[in-house]
């Protein structure tokens, strides 16, 4: 198997936190190998639900082709703190060396027992989030990890019909057949990054073709635009970062009062199609 050794700092980006209701912070960058490229936009807002925006998701600034999106749950700082402390950990784990199911997977443990042990370490209150990333393990960009933990998305949008395709199930208590505990839904997720309920993350292998699109989300989003929506917006014309920012819009006006956020990564091939991934 080919690894991309990522080699810079993690970094992250703890999305606009301090603006306004309502305002959509928008971001795009590059990563480029020898032989093919991907184009990574977000967009992320603040609900009305939240004194500030508890998801954070990776910085997009060209470091290596690992994409975090992470969803605090809990409410307020704690909330804010294990979204943000969850994207930096994964990405100081797994930046700087090989890239596979297991180090993924034990990039995800390792940051729910830093977690865990810093909010205990702070305060009595829980506080924990939920995540989705993608990470490329082949210098063509065409062979990728998704993995999750909870109920953040990722879909993958094909280029020539727009059709999203669902790649995650959701960890909630329906899904998992454990009974909800007073107070929560069905539908809430069961396992979360910082509680020491995760025993073995969600990894899968994926396969990117060129100008196909991987999409992670938030609930704030994806409760509220289906998959036919997100192909739909994500088909359309106009810049990536616009159309990331029409999804988030798109679901406020479905009603979305929660924090919102959508990381696209789309791949293009640099040199045509003799490196293309044959990954299932």
């Amino acid at each position: 198997m080919s690894i991309i050794d990522a080699r810079r700092t993690a970094t992250l980006q703890h999305a606009d936190t301090h603006t306004d209701l309502g305002a959509c912070v928008v971001d795009d960058g590059v990563v480029t190998t020898r032989c093919a490229r991907v184009h990574a936009a977000v967009a992320s807002s603040r609900g009305s639900r939240r004194r500030v925006n508890e998801d954070c998701h990776s910085a997009l600034d060209g470091n290596c082709a690992l994409f975090v999106v992470a969803d605090g749950v809990g409410g307020g700082a704690l909330a804010a703190h294990a979204s943000r402390h969850l994207v930096a950990s994964v990405h100081g784990v797994l930046e700087g060396g090989p890239i596979d199911a297991q180090t993924v997977g034990a990039a995800l443990l390792d940051a729910d027992r830093k977690i865990d042990a810093s909010i205990a370490s702070a305060s009595d209150a829980a506080g924990a989030a939920t995540v989705a990333l993608c990470a490329a393990i082949d210098a063509s960009l065409s062979r990728w990890l998704v993995a999750w933990v909870g109920d953040c998305r990722v879909y993958r949008v094909h280029d020539r019909d727009g059709i999203a395709e669902l790649l995650t199930v959701d960890d909630t208590y329906a899904h998992l057949r454990e009974p909800a505990p007073d107070g929560a839904s069905p539908h809430d997720p069961a396992r979360m990054i910082g509680n020491g309920a995760v025993d073995a993350p969600n990894v899968r292998h994926v396969e990117l073709h060129a100008r196909q699109m991987l999409v992670l989300c938030s609930d704030g989003l994806h409760k509220h635009v289906d998959a036919a929506g997100i192909g739909r917006i994500l088909h359309g014309s106009g810049r990536l970062t616009h159309r990331c920012r029409l999804l988030v819009e798109s679901a406020r006006t479905h009603g979305s009062r929660d924090d919102a956020t959508v990381l696209v990564v789309r791949r293009r091939e640099r040199f045509g199609a003799m490196f293309e991934g044959k990954a299932v």
